[in-house]
Parts: structure tokens; sequence; C-alpha cells
């Protein structure tokens, strides 16, 4: 959601369909599309974003809810975080529900939206390590019609957004299995997370999928530690785990997203990680714990 247009935006167009907000898209590509505008406007007042136009997408219905589609939710980008926290949504997807609850406070939970969420792409982002574990994608609609991309690719940059298109839909798989998402803040109450895990169990493929969030500029999935996991869960029974190999979950996944440094010369040892990364990475371990836990419990 970027602009080379050093002035302030001189045209607003409120479309009442995708067609429309894609039409107008084409018709002028330094144009902005905006939903909630939390983020967007936020860099508008501090001078670091000047659109030459803005595309409303606010009155479009069908970005606004969701619908099923071969044992998947196609949510609309225009979600919004205070609509995903509700109970209903809550059975469905738990994990982005969760993530959508601890989002902030009540105006920015009635505002930002779930499509903002992943064009934005900030590294504290609550839903990103929900829908990175989820493995969901992205309906992306544009002049030649609709294409889908994983959401990991576009927040790793290996895909892009051409002109004229925006974020229609999130595609995510419905697991009917526990999912778990959990945040660390440094305070009390909402706020930006220093930290966020999400883990979710999928017994059709009998895996475990963890990411981590706010440590890196996108979530990180610890692939290692997920198989490792998951061929200890015994899928056909209680599927409980004893502590010790919960904990021992949490270093890994910890270890594997905040690595030692390397040795400044072959055969040394590495030097110690600052005090602030490593009560990151403990941070990160204990949600990794934590999340797995109340997932299988």
């Amino acid at each position: 959601m970027t602009t080379h247009a050093p002035r302030t935006a001189h045209s607003v167009t409120l479309p009442a369909s995708l067609d429309e907000a894609v039409a107008a898209l084409t018709a002028m590509p330094a144009a902005v599309p905006v939903a909630g505008g939390t983020d967007l406007m936020a860099a508008v007042n501090k001078g670091l974003l000047r659109p030459a136009g803005l595309v409303g997408l606010g009155r479009i219905n069908e970005l606004r809810g969701w619908q099923y589609q071969d044992g998947h939710a196609l949510l609309g980008a225009g979600l919004t975080h205070a609509r995903m926290g509700r109970p209903d949504f809550a059975a469905l997807i738990p994990a982005l529900a969760a993530a959508a609850r601890a989002a902030g406070p009540p105006q920015i939970r009635n505002a930002g939206t779930l499509g903002g969420n992943v064009v934005t792409a900030a590294p504290t982002g609550d839903s990103l390590p929900v829908l990175a574990a989820l493995e969901a994608d992205l309906v992306v609609a544009g002049p030649a019609g609709h294409r889908e991309i994983p959401v990991s690719h576009l927040l790793a940059g290996r895909a892009m957004l051409e002109p004229g298109e925006l974020i229609a839909y999130v595609r995510v798989p419905l697991l009917h299995a526990p999912q778990v998402f959990l945040k660390a803040t440094g305070r009390t109450g909402p706020g930006r997370a220093l930290a966020s895990v999400a883990v979710v169990l999928d017994p059709a493929r009998r895996s475990v999928r963890c990411a981590v969030g706010a440590i890196a500029p996108m979530p990180l999935r610890p692939l290692e530690a997920e198989h490792w996991i998951a061929s200890l869960v015994d899928w056909d029974g209680e599927r409980g785990l004893a502590p010790e190999a919960l904990a021992a979950f949490g270093e890994y996944v910890a270890a594997a997203c905040i690595p030692d440094q390397p040795p400044a010369a072959e055969g040394e040892e590495p030097p110690p990680l600052p005090p602030a990364v490593l009560q990151l990475r403990r941070t990160v371990s204990v949600l990794a714990r934590r999340a797995l836990g109340r997932a299988l419990s």
C-alpha cells in the first residue's frame, strides 16, 4: 500500500462493488485502497504518505462477511477485528478470533480490518502469525480477474500486488481442531506485541503448525520443531504430552527463531546474546510452551 505521489490526496472514490473498486484502482494506479484506515491515516497524519487518491472500500458489503468453500472459509478482507472477535467467528477459527480480540483498544478493533492487517504487514500485526500457521491464501482481485497467492509469499516479498489489484478475500482451511494464539505486550491490557505465538493442530495431517510473530519482519515458522513435536503426539489417543516435552518444544521454537550469534572465528565459542535478546527468547519459549499445552489439552 504505497505510492510515490508526494502530494495530498485530491481524489476520493467510494465504489459499491469489488469490480468498481478494481476499475477505480486501474484508472488511477497511484490511488490507495482504504478500509479502516487505522494504519494508513496514521501515516498520512505523520506526513509519511501522500497518496494521489483514495479508494474507499467501506461500502462493499461482499468484503465484510464470509462464506464457505471446499472445506475453507473465504473471509472478506473488510472483516473488522471486532467482528472476528465475536463468538460465532471464534467457533469457526478460534486462533484468529483470539488475535482479533487482542488487536488493540475498541476503537482500533472496530475500524481495523483483516485485509489491512495483511497489506500493512507490520511485524506486530496480530493476525499474521495465525494466518501463517493456518497456511492461509489470499484471493487478489485485479483487472485480469482473481488469483491466489499464499499469505507467506506476500509477507516475504516473494509475491507482490500488481497495479489495480487489491486483496479481496483470505482463504483459510477449516481444521475443526484446537488452535491457540498468545502474545506478550509488556503491559497490562491491549498493546503492541513484543512477541506472539500461534499454534494450530491438524489431526488429518498429523501435524503441529507454529508461527512466531513480532520478533522479525514477518512471522517465523520453526519447521523442525513442528515436525519433532508432531512425532511425539499420540494422534489416536489423548494427545497429551509430558511437561518436559512441552518445555523442550518451547526452547526448540525460541532457539530456532532467535538463534545464537555465530562465533567470530572458527573454533571459538559464540558470543553471548545481549540480556534483552535472552529475555525475548525466554518470552517466546514460554508462549510456545503454553500455546501448545493449551491446544493439546
